[in-house]
């Protein structure tokens, strides 16, 4: 049996789907740091309710872009935190290219930096996932 991709391996996933983002997004996402993780801590599962750690694919944390002002001094980097045992549950469950669910989730998380709701997201990811003809959910 083939071992589980590594926390690396969710790493060069996640940041080869950060490098083919379009410039025009790339540009404003460049401060952000991508993390990739077993799992969300336990502040993380107990601030968003989670049932079980398994829950959370992946996390932005930062100020989004429309929450920022251009008076506001600079601030820490944002952070997009990929949680690779969930991701790992998922592609399991799904099935699927595993790069693509990363590329999914980063995408996810990074509209999260823009200001995207879930709602938004979703709709985002639904449209891209018609037009490349694929039919699968992230949330």
């Amino acid at each position: 049996m083939a071992s589980s991709p590594t926390l690396h391996d969710i790493e060069i996933l996640a940041n080869r789907a950060f490098a083919e983002i379009p410039d025009e997004l790339a540009h404003h996402a460049a401060a952000v740091a991508i993390h990739v993780c077993d799992f969300p801590d336990e502040e993380t599962c107990r601030e968003m309710n989670l049932d079980s750690p398994f829950d959370l694919l992946g996390l932005y944390h930062g100020v989004s872009l429309d929450q920022k002002s251009v008076d506001d001094l600079p601030q820490d980097l944002d952070h997009v935190y990929l949680y690779r045992r969930p991701i790992l549950e998922y592609w399991k469950e799904e099935g699927g290219d595993l790069a693509d669910i990363v590329r999914q989730i980063l995408l996810h998380e990074i509209g999260h930096h823009f200001g995207f709701s879930d709602t938004d997201m979703d709709r985002i990811c639904a449209q891209a996932r018609q037009e490349e003809g694929g039919t699968k959910t992230m949330d």
